[in-house]
């Protein structure tokens, strides 16, 4: 499984690592990650394969990884001895000296001091945690489990252990939520003084619980206008209080931004180890097995536990960055398009930028292409039309047998 393997461009671009541990106390409806309950697992075999994927991975690496997630399901529902195996393996494998973040996700339930002091040894700087609103009615209804009363706390108890930077997970558009709901939530939140809030609208995924129940009748999403209203409200709430919007959905003290989604999002190198995680280097993507057994497993017996590659086309590619820079709020960058392209985006685009920066949808200066205000609000149609002109993002795939 080299990763050298169809790398494009230097080795010193920033690389970023995902851990996987699936486990999760239970499984909420509107998840669509690859997540299984915990109940009475075995936790100790998927952690040992997940070492040994670290090692192998890292070790053959040609970058050097600067930020580090470790995600899920909940991190902090495995063992301490195991959960610090993990970490420590990461510590081994990246080298600390060369990481500018290193994020753990936990859920307001299952933060306990000693797991906390543990983060903190192992170099954990930032806990991602999802606080999802401060209303009980709505986290029954996205099945979570945690109430608000365990927010603050949980808060409480990771800044007591050292880890000064946090982030709240928020959602709105929650079937049954408003606007004053919304914006007590936004408030409570800031409250709390994290240094980075994420507000993501509720999604209905496919093949989720909560997809079904709305497919049923059994709940009513929330109206297409009220979720436009809500978002609105928390640009406005959060830049009073202090946050930037730096993309779509995420809201920063300046300094705070997450470095690791940063990554993900101007389409530099990363790394995926676990069950179902994907990672990319150059033009080369691979993606895991999504199955703790199936994934043990392969590790045991091939020592890897990729189920499918594709090499991407440098078509695939410029799709991928218009789909992901533009949710930044600076844009695409035109000196890294034309840096991998050897074309200027905005002659590439010149058929249609005319007419949606005469709409008011893109703004085009001569550092970025981005997005205004109002074009965020129809940020997928805009996307639509400019993905039309990368070309056929033909990709070549091949799912590997098991």
């Amino acid at each position: 499984m080299s990763e050298s393997d169809n790398v494009n461009g230097t080795t010193e671009a920033p690389c970023g690592l995902y851990v996987h541990i699936p486990f999760c106390d239970s499984k909420c409806g509107y998840c669509d990650f690859y997540s299984v309950a915990l109940k009475d697992r075995e936790t100790k075999p998927l952690v040992d394969a997940l070492v040994k994927e670290l090692s192998a991975r890292t070790a053959e690496l040609k970058h050097s990884i600067t930020t580090v997630f470790v995600g899920g399901g909940t991190p902090t529902t495995l063992p301490v001895d195991e959960l610090r195996l993990v970490l420590e393996t990461i510590q081994n494998s990246v080298g600390q000296a060369t990481l500018d973040e290193f994020t753990v996700e936990a859920n307001p339930a299952t933060v306990e001091y000693e797991k906390s002091k543990l983060l903190k040894q192992c170099g954990v700087s930032r806990v991602s945690m999802g606080a999802q609103s401060f209303f009980p009615e709505e986290l029954t209804t996205l099945e979570r489990l945690h109430t608000p009363d365990d927010i603050a706390p949980s808060v409480a108890t990771l800044r007591r252990a050292g880890i000064n930077q946090l982030n709240l997970d928020l959602i709105f558009g929650i079937p049954g939520q408003t606007i004053e709901t919304w914006t007590q939530s936004l408030q409570r939140a800031i409250e709390l003084s994290p240094d980075h809030i994420a507000c993501y609208g509720l999604t209905y995924e496919p093949n989720t619980k909560l997809t079904a129940m709305r497919d049923t009748s059994r709940i009513t999403p929330c109206d297409e206008g009220l979720e436009a209203d809500m978002f609105l409200l928390t640009i406005e709430i959060l830049s009073n209080a202090g946050y930037s919007q730096y993309e779509t959905s995420n809201f920063a003290h300046p300094g705070c931004e997450s470095q690791h989604n940063l990554i993900y999002w101007r389409n530099q190198p990363y790394l995926g180890v676990g069950p179902s995680a994907a990672g990319c280097i150059g033009n080369r993507r691979y993606k895991n097995v999504s199955d703790v057994n199936g994934y043990v497993k392969m590790m045991q017996e091939k020592d890897h536990a990729e189920v499918e590659v594709e090499t991407l086309s440098q078509e695939a590619l410029m799709l991928e960055i218009v789909m992901m820079q533009l949710r930044l709020i600076e844009g695409i960058s035109i000196e890294a398009f034309q840096h991998r392209f050897g074309i200027d985006p905005r002659s590439h685009f010149s058929a249609i930028l005319p007419g949606l920066v005469s709409l008011g949808k893109l703004v085009v200066t001569d550092s970025y292409i981005s997005l205004t205000p109002q074009g965020r609000l129809v940020a997928d149609a805009v996307i639509r039309e400019l993905a039309y002109l990368c070309g056929p993002a033909d990709t070549s795939l091949k799912v590997l047998k098991n």
